[in-house]
């Protein structure tokens, strides 16, 4: 039941997206028979683009809306027994449903400027959604070092699997690096000097912190999580390249996509459900990451620390008492009575514990992976979206660039700062 509500709504976002997707193509029959919406385009002759973005906008509003208003409706739970979680996070799922879908379809009832207004919002949404995943990664990536550096002190082999896969990473940073000056320096396209500056600079900054991550003022600075951290600068980096509309000169991948731009496309959705869903399940799961909560979180597997009330030795006690009784059927009628107790207690117990992640937090993150896929499905709003390709247009090239020096000024920051500020706590 713990993560069986956590697939359920992920199942719900991943609805949100196949819905996105086919009204991002085929919108227009039901759009034109909206007239409010319709109003917006008086004055010009609007195109497959926009009424794909003007579906994308809603649904996407819609699903903000669902979880945002569970992310409200569940802030403050802290205990498994409490009604809100039980009733809302764990329960009425075809109540649920229906209003899920009510959401979907409210937001076309809408006037434009509102959708419009919540189309800017959710660049911002989205950005943030980007940071987080950001944390996330970092996060990841140490508690992985950390935890193979533990095994090894028991067993080097820990250690040089570690060391294999630090190797692997960083080839991997060369071979994509030279991929990456093949496809989008292509042969005969001139300079294309734009492309070259934001390869070279992105193998700057890898070598950079990964240069830092040696010094011995970074005290948690180790070359494995240099290296994912690398290997993830240049997929954002090839990302945000064959971003680059297909006419431009320099994509020499673009032109040749004509075939697999389908397949592309369902890989990239497919990639993006997978990062949102892990997200959620360990963003919701470490609120002290996020420090939304001073106490420490159970985590997913039900370790919670010291508990509250042992039930094993509350039942061990009950069961000593009832063997202690002198006359036959006073202990047979213990024996009972102490049955029910004890199961009585060890709910009690249960509903007293306390939750294995953060539900508000948790629709949060779904809320704004909402935002996301409204800007993934469109370009980030860029009128020039090309209708079979996903995520195409010089304002997501810039944004993943913005994203991929976020990641490694972050990454960087976590190996200076505990040296800057040797009194305070970082949680990487």
């Amino acid at each position: 039941m713990k993560r069986s509500a956590r697939v359920a709504y992920s199942f719900l976002f991943f609805l949100a997206i196949v819905i996105s997707w086919i009204m991002r193509d085929f919108a227009r029959p039901l759009i034109e028979k909206i007239p409010w919406i319709m109003r917006a385009a008086t004055g010009f002759e609007p195109s497959d683009k926009w009424f794909g973005q003007q579906a994308v906008y809603r649904i996407s509003m819609g699903n903000f809306l669902f979880f945002g208003c569970m992310s409200a409706a569940l802030l403050g739970v802290k205990y498994k027994g409490e009604r809100r979680g039980q009733l809302l996070q764990h329960g009425n799922w075809v109540i649920k449903l229906v209003v899920w879908i009510a959401f979907n379809a409210l937001p076309f009832l809408f006037p434009n400027g509102l959708v419009q207004a919540y189309g800017w919002a959710a660049r911002f949404g989205s950005g943030l959604f980007l940071i987080i995943q950001m944390i996330i990664l970092l996060d990841f990536t140490q508690s992985w070092n950390d935890a193979w550096v533990a095994h090894g002190e028991q067993d080097e082999r820990w250690l040089y699997g570690l060391l294999g896969l630090t190797v692997t990473c960083f080839a991997g940073v060369l071979a994509i690096s030279g991929v990456l000056f093949y496809f989008f320096k292509p042969a005969g396209a001139g300079s294309c000097s734009l492309n070259v500056f934001l390869i070279t600079a992105s193998l700057l900054l890898c070598i950079g912190f990964s240069g830092l991550s040696l010094l011995p003022m970074a005290r948690n600075g180790s070359l494995f999580p240099s290296s994912t951290t690398a290997l993830y600068i240049m997929y954002l980096c090839y990302s945000a390249l064959q971003s680059e509309p297909r006419d431009y000169e320099c994509n020499g991948l673009g032109h040749r996509l004509n075939a697999a731009s389908g397949s592309t496309l369902v890989i990239g959705m497919l990639v993006t459900l997978l990062s949102v869903v892990y997200s959620a399940l360990r963003a919701g799961s470490n609120t002290s990451l996020f420090m939304l909560d001073d106490e420490d979180d159970a985590s997913d597997d039900g370790a919670m620390g010291t508990p509250l009330i042992d039930a094993e030795a509350v039942a061990g006690a009950y069961n000593t008492l009832a063997e202690s009784s002198s006359a036959p059927g006073q202990v047979s009628a213990s024996r009972e009575g102490t049955a029910a107790a004890a199961a009585a207690d060890r709910s009690a117990i249960e509903d007293y514990a306390p939750i294995s992640y953060n539900y508000a937090f948790f629709h949060l993150i779904f809320a704004l992976a909402s935002m996301y896929i409204a800007m993934l499905m469109t370009g980030w709003g860029a009128v020039e979206q090309e209708r079979d390709r996903l995520d195409v247009g010089w304002t997501s090239v810039w944004v993943k660039t913005g994203a991929e020096w976020v990641t490694g000024l972050l990454y960087s920051w976590t190996l200076i700062a505990p040296a800057m500020f040797p009194d305070r706590d970082f949680g990487f």
